[in-house]
């Protein structure tokens, strides 16, 4: 005898902070498929910064901005007091994505950008708001050209 398992739906996420929100656009740009992810790990960052969610989101909304990506939405979480924050901004180009542990003054971040974006500018939006003493940088190309997404 086979037994079946009811699907339930799962409840729909709502945003956390004032300046989430999501957009739908009609509009389509191609864009070559292939982009630049730079994963950068900051050390050094003052613990107060690292646990301010509304700080966190705000830099990087500016590095969006910045590097003229489109923001589609944007979820940050924060652990709690003096705990860290995850976050991502959804982005037409791709994503800006960061997890940060306070008590070791550390954020990993995560930009990945495909079309005319700048990704290269975000990331100096991140080195100016967080100031890390340290940092390591990895820049990685994605894709390939040929097919075109859209955006």
């Amino acid at each position: 005898m086979t037994q079946m398992t009811q699907m339930t739906q799962m409840p729909k996420m709502t945003p956390m902070t004032p300046m989430t929100q999501t957009t739908q656009t009609t509009q389509t740009t191609p864009h070559l498929a292939t982009g630049w992810h730079f994963l950068a790990d900051l050390h050094g960052i003052t613990a107060d910064l690292l646990s301010d969610p509304v700080r966190i989101e705000a830099i990087l909304q500016s590095a969006a901005q910045a590097a003229q990506a489109r923001i589609l939405f944007a979820h940050f979480h924060h652990f709690g007091a003096s705990q860290g924050v995850t976050g991502v901004l959804l982005l037409a180009e791709s994503h800006i994505t960061i997890h940060t542990w306070p008590e070791y003054g550390f954020a990993a971040a995560d930009i990945f950008m495909c079309g005319e974006a700048q990704p290269e500018r975000a990331l100096a939006v991140l080195r100016a708001g967080f100031a890390p003493q340290r940092e390591q940088i990895q820049r990685v190309q994605r894709g390939e050209a040929g097919p075109a997404c859209s955006t």
